[in-house]
């Protein structure tokens, strides 16, 4: 009798963003008995994202903004990635103040902080720009009206050296006095609840031992502890949910 590969291979592939934000989520991952059930995939956010709604992983911490292209979508745990003010690593850098902003440079590396900013402009802002999608080295191009949406590390290191920084989490609690999530843990499929439920206890721990996680990291830009206590807020309640349900119906 012939036994199915797929029998066999019951890992879970799961893909994570390779972000500063994630370290306390994927810390408690890597130190969990799940990683002798899963595959652990890390990549920037629009990669991880392609990879869920190709198949090529089962559950990915992915930008929010893909859930509507998806066919169907499971949200698996407690915790995300938001912010309920300041969230300091997603922005619009510039040189000069809103109002003489013409141009604005899209990352490339996240769907969720380009929309974001894109709703922001118009309905906040109330702002007409010009957008341009930006290639890897768009940071160079932050220069006289030409801004740029910068998210992740490169984010945290440049509120250093910015002129204007017009942050997006503080920005969209001021447009609608709710949470933001930028990224969650979405499956493409139903997955078994025991596993939903390790998995959950182990993002907790990390979130839990942020001093044990700080350890690990040398980055030398930014408060990290301020990062992870007050700017970055990992748990995933009801009203950043609202918060989520109000983006998606702009997005549509």
């Amino acid at each position: 009798m012939q036994t199915n590969v797929n029998e066999l291979d019951k890992r879970i592939r799961v893909g994570a963003v390779s972000y500063l934000n994630t370290k306390p989520l994927i810390f408690g991952v890597k130190r969990s008995g799940l990683m002798d059930r899963i595959d652990l995939i890390e990549d920037y956010p629009s990669k991880i994202a392609s990879m869920l709604l190709n198949d090529e992983i089962d559950v990915g911490l992915v930008p929010v903004a893909v859930i509507p292209q998806m066919k169907q979508h499971f949200i698996i745990t407690n915790y995300c990635i938001g912010a309920d003010a300041e969230v300091a690593s997603v922005a619009l850098f510039s040189e000069v103040p809103m109002e003489e902003i013409k141009k604005v440079v899209l990352d490339y590396q996240s769907k969720t902080s380009v929309n974001l900013a894109k709703i922001l402009l118009k309905e906040y802002w109330k702002k007409e720009v010009v957008f341009e999608y930006a290639k890897e080295d768009f940071l160079q191009h932050i220069n006289g009206t030409t801004s740029a949406v910068v998210i992740g590390d490169r984010a945290l290191r440049l509120t250093n050296s910015s002129k204007y920084i017009y942050d997006l989490g503080l920005a969209w609690k001021s447009f609608t006095d709710l949470p933001f999530v930028f990224a969650a843990w979405v499956a493409n499929k139903p997955l078994d609840d025991g596993f939903i439920d390790a998995f959950n206890r182990a993002n907790a721990y990390g979130v839990q031992h942020i001093d044990e996680v700080l350890a690990e990291i040398d980055f030398a830009d930014y408060d990290l502890k301020k990062y992870y206590t007050k700017n970055i807020s990992y748990k995933l309640n009801e009203k950043k949910m609202e918060g989520l349900r109000m983006f998606i119906e702009k997005l549509k």
